[in-house]
């Protein structure tokens, strides 16, 4: 995460000694042993990830070296089970009900002040762990990427003020836990576990040329308008970067009123890097429809799977199979059984990958009974496979040399680089690899409702169905979903500024925004990173908005 040279210092204090194992509603592993009982109470760090039998004092952190890429696990000791611990809030509820309604509260403090608290998902985590375990293990940096709900807990602690918090120097942090249950309210239990360290932190010291905003080269493809920015923050913007706080950025570039206003690039990328944005890639896909519709080579997007595919000869046939049509998988809303949140859905993008024909693994999903075609937002990169395929089997010599010609040349896009499904047709699932401004320059192309060089690349009615609010996306409060494009709303100063913006994994994005002449991109290579998106939105709030914002 950050340099930090200075000895790591855990401070271990006592709770309580161990609570009576009266009242449980389910048996639990109890107090496992001296360890365990000692340590009742208490949060313990470490940096490996040591069994509890086999640990030792010398395990514990006296001292430790924080870098970029390091591991930093707590180890939770308690009295009893956290479905336990909930059944004191609500004696009513039954075990299982407890677990799909509370889970533990977080708390971080910096200095004795509160900087983050959360509760966390009632997902995380298992009803079998909550029941049973009594000791845990929370991995919250680590060098393999261990999947854990611990790594991403504690990034939004970072990026929810704890960067903030800790600035150059020595500071106390401390972890707090308790149980929460969500009834009407939310109610919050007693104090689990506790426990704190000493942190030093150091910051990479910079050079006023370091920090100055990156001179715009001669030759970019765009009329140059840099006075439209304002300079102070973007020097704090790069500040961040260099230091780190903001990690695996690789690109910024902000086109407004048609001009280039800034072109930046860091960790080692340059204006002819070909970026892996991964499902930006699949924002193209449908640009490319729009233009096929346009030029009679698809009907509309109203057409159905039936008219595209022999469904009967696939597995699962049914009506509710024939009946998805291209807005269905355009608005990521087709009832397949796919769903690449869900690791157990049958559907889930990994496992595509390892499948030899994409296209057949996606028609031969059943279908998801709870489910209504058009109806229900769930990210699914197969369907995006499928609109590729129909693509490539309508429009004339197939669908890279259509993009190439309808598109990508117009635009003035000649260097680019496909991925490729098993059957060598170009990926419209993601990692379509271009330039930064090249990027733009598709971003661009909406801004301008479809108009380039005075030549109509894209209706502006597609783009206008395009960049509309088809769908809410569950669990994120007043975000939307268009046709292959994301829709967020960035607040400034209390005023609100609309955006419609392509995004992949790692946290690369290009922003077009509804009620500003601005289009943003942003590259980065913080790949299957927890920090990836959330620390992406913090540039386009602090310092990307208000560098542009008022000024003309």
């Amino acid at each position: 995460m950050r340099q930090c040279l200075f000895p790591i210092m855990v401070l271990f204090f006592s709770f309580n000694s161990a609570l009576p194992q009266t009242g449980n509603l389910v048996p639990d592993d109890g107090v496992t042993g001296e360890l365990h009982k000692t340590h009742i109470g208490q949060i313990l760090f470490m940096q490996q990830t040591v069994p509890p039998e086999q640990l030792k004092t010398s395990d514990l952190l006296t001292r430790f070296v924080l870098k970029d890429s390091c591991d930093l696990n707590i180890r939770v000791f308690m009295s009893r089970s956290l479905t336990n611990s909930l059944h004191l809030l609500a004696p009513e509820m039954t075990a299982e009900e407890l677990t799909k309604n509370g889970n533990y509260q977080f708390t971080f403090l910096v200095d004795q002040k509160m900087v983050y608290r959360e509760n966390l998902n009632p997902r995380a985590g298992t009803a079998a762990g909550k029941n049973k375990m009594t000791m845990f293990r929370v991995p919250l940096l680590s060098t393999t990427n261990e999947d854990s709900w611990g790594r991403f807990l504690w990034n939004r602690f970072m990026l929810s003020g704890g960067e903030d918090a800790l600035t150059e120097g020595i500071h106390t942090l401390k972890i707090e836990i308790r149980s929460y249950l969500k009834k009407e309210n939310i109610i919050t239990g007693e104090l689990i576990a506790e426990g704190q360290l000493k942190l030093a932190i150091i910051k990479t010291k910079l050079t006023e040329k370091q920090l100055d905003v990156q001179s715009i080269a001669p030759n970019s493809g765009w009329t140059v308008n840099a006075s439209v920015i304002n300079k102070i923050k973007i020097r704090q913007l790069n500040k961040n970067i260099l230091q780190n706080r903001f990690k695996n950025i690789t690109s910024i570039i902000i086109i407004k009123n048609g001009k280039l206003a800034l072109e930046e690039y860091f960790n080692g990328a340059n204006r002819y890097t070909l970026h892996d944005t991964r499902s930006v890639g699949k924002s193209f896909t449908s640009a490319l429809m729009g233009m096929a519709i346009q030029d009679g080579y698809i009907k509309n997007e109203y057409q159905q799977l039936r008219e595209f595919y022999p469904l009967q000869q696939y597995d699962n046939h049914s009506a509710k199979k024939d009946s998805v049509t291209i807005k269905d998988l355009l608005t990521m809303s087709s009832a397949f059984m796919g769903s690449d949140a869900d690791e157990q859905s049958p559907g889930n993008e990994e496992n595509m990958y390892p499948a030899n024909d994409w296209v057949k693994f996606a028609l031969n999903l059943p279908m998801d009974s709870a489910k209504q075609n058009g109806k229900q937002w769930d990210y699914f990169t197969a369907g995006v496979v499928l609109l590729g395929d129909i693509l490539h089997k309508s429009v004339p010599g197939g669908l890279e040399n259509y993009a190439a010609k309808k598109l990508f040349q117009p635009l003035g896009i000649n260097r680019y680089q496909w991925e490729y499904t098993p059957q060598k047709v170009a990926n419209t699932a993601g990692g379509l690899r271009m330039s930064s401004l090249n990027l733009a320059r598709f971003g661009q192309l909406y801004q301008n409702d479809g108009l380039w060089n005075g030549q109509q690349l894209i209706s502006k009615e597609w783009v206008q169905a395009t960049l509309s609010r088809h769908l809410a996306i569950p669990e994120r409060e007043h975000e939307f979903y268009g046709y292959l494009f994301w829709n967020k709303t960035f607040t400034v100063n209390g005023k609100p500024y609309e955006a419609f913006y392509c995004t992949g994994n790692g946290g690369s994005k290009i922003y077009v925004f509804k009620n500003l002449p601005l289009t943003v991109v942003i590259t980065a290579t913080a790949y299957n990173k927890p920090y990836a998106h959330l620390q992406v939105d913090q540039i386009m709030d602090r310092y990307i908005l208000p560098s542009v914002v008022g000024k003309d």
